[in-house]
């Protein structure tokens, strides 16, 4: 959905930038394309016609600025709309006053409550909390299992009953369970169903009672389209939800819910999932998504993803390496790895600004991998001293990592283009992420 929906909203941008005014004419025009890129990626028909009638209004209205660039003012306008269609602030989670806050994840089945049950918890732990998933699903096979790995790997508790039957019971006890492992947050996540029916809304309503949750939050997947904002209408009347979860939000063109949401049922969205991985999880900013629909990247999600992912001190000492000139094979090795961390380097060019439309990155990101091997087929001498790297070490590099040695050679040529560039970051502080990354070649290419 990003991805498509920012490509129109961007190619949209480009052209009123073209405009010498805002005229009504060029405005209407823009507006149009507004709307059906809204209505393509599966935004309310209501909502897109609300959003796109208040920034005519605005465009148009008293309060357009004389002497700024028409462009950027309509730029300014659809990003402030933008803004408050998606909830106008972050809603963060509940924090009880008393541990433990119990948090009760619903949703249908399939929607990936339990993988972000997982991710919560990892997330919570983040921050210094004692998180504590509890299996309440007792229905899908393998439920219970699938938790208890996730909180294994991420070194989580999880409490299950696997003789019962009874998800209310499990969630019942389970509180007392959680305030013996002082956890600071109880994560319970419940069964769904294929479809929304009496006896599942009922359970839930059950474990409401007992469990006395302080936040009840609907995973939706955001795949589903507008039938999302149709669950979470649903599911609010029943339980009274507190906030919404979308997942697999960069999985399809049609995740507009997140649009949509807010707006028709009145209930912000507290999370999003980005990804696959145990770490592929963000608070929802309604300001932060705004900007990268609108290609204006998100230095504040790519500095903070950065701090949770790179290791102060091995940061400090690339940046001595840089500063003194040292900087080896070794340390590339290093700084790349420390780029893997951080994700899919698709996902982080996004966050830098003007690097949205950069287009296909999946080469470079395949590159990326290539020289990794490399390096590593190399011995600890040679990643020292690049410079004895001939002939027959070469081939034998290239042996070990499955390339050529032309590959090998590039590699080379490449990092000694790199060491000399990273003199004019001696004197100052460490370069940005597309010099970490490698620096622009050709046609804007990557390298690594």
């Amino acid at each position: 959905m990003l991805e498509n929906l920012g490509s129109r909203f961007q190619n949209i941008m480009k052209k009123v930038r073209g405009h010498g005014k805002l005229s009504e004419e060029n405005v209407k025009e823009a507006l149009k394309e507004v709307k059906m890129s809204l209505l393509e990626a599966d935004v309310n028909y209501k909502v897109v016609r609300d959003f796109t009638n208040k920034i005519l209004e605005n465009s148009l209205g008293e309060n357009v600025l004389t002497g700024v660039n028409p462009g950027q003012q309509f730029i300014k306008i659809v990003n402030d709309e933008l803004v408050e269609l998606l909830g106008g602030t972050n809603s963060r989670l509940t924090k009880s006053p008393r541990n433990p806050t119990v948090i009760m994840l619903t949703g249908l089945q399939g929607a990936g409550k339990t993988t972000f049950a997982g991710k919560l918890a990892n997330y919570l732990k983040k921050q210094g909390e004692v998180p504590y998933l509890v299996a309440a699903d007792v229905y899908r096979p393998a439920a219970i299992k699938q938790l208890q790995v996730l909180g294994k790997n991420i070194g989580v508790s999880v409490y299950a009953e696997e003789n019962s039957n009874d998800p209310v019971e499990i969630c019942k006890n389970s509180i007392e369970a959680g305030k013996l492992e002082n956890a600071t947050y109880i994560i319970l996540d419940t069964a769904g169903r294929l479809h929304i029916d009496e006896k599942l809304m009922d359970e839930l309503k059950e474990i409401k009672k007992v469990a006395k949750p302080h936040e009840i939050m609907l995973v939706v997947d955001a795949m589903i389209g507008q039938d999302a904002v149709n669950l979470a209408q649903s599911f609010n009347e029943a339980i009274s939800i507190d906030g919404v979860v979308l997942t697999k939000l960069d999985g399809d063109a049609r995740g507009g819910s997140a649009l949509s949401i807010k707006s028709v049922v009145g209930k912000p969205i507290k999370f999003i999932g980005t990804g696959e991985t145990i770490n592929d999880i963000e608070l929802f900013h309604p300001e932060r998504l705004a900007s990268r629909i609108l290609g204006m990247g998100d230095v504040i999600s790519l500095v903070e993803r950065a701090q949770e992912n790179i290791n102060e001190d091995d940061a400090k000492s690339l940046e001595d390496k840089i500063k003194s000139q040292k900087f080896d094979l070794e340390d590339y090795l290093k700084m790349l790895n420390m780029v893997k961390k951080m994700g899919p380097l698709k996902n982080i060019m996004k966050m830098i600004p003007g690097m949205s439309d950069i287009g296909d990155i999946s080469p470079a990101e395949k590159e990326m991998k290539k020289v990794v091997v490399m390096i590593q087929s190399m011995t600890k001498e040679e990643r020292k001293k690049p410079e004895i790297l001939k002939a027959n070490r070469k081939i034998r590099v290239a042996k070990g990592s499955g390339v050529e040695v032309s590959d090998i050679n590039k590699l080379l040529k490449q990092f000694d283009q790199m060491k000399a560039m990273m003199k004019m970051f001696s004197g100052g502080k460490m370069p940005n992420m597309s010099a970490l990354a490698g620096m622009k070649g050709p046609k804007g290419k990557f390298h690594f």
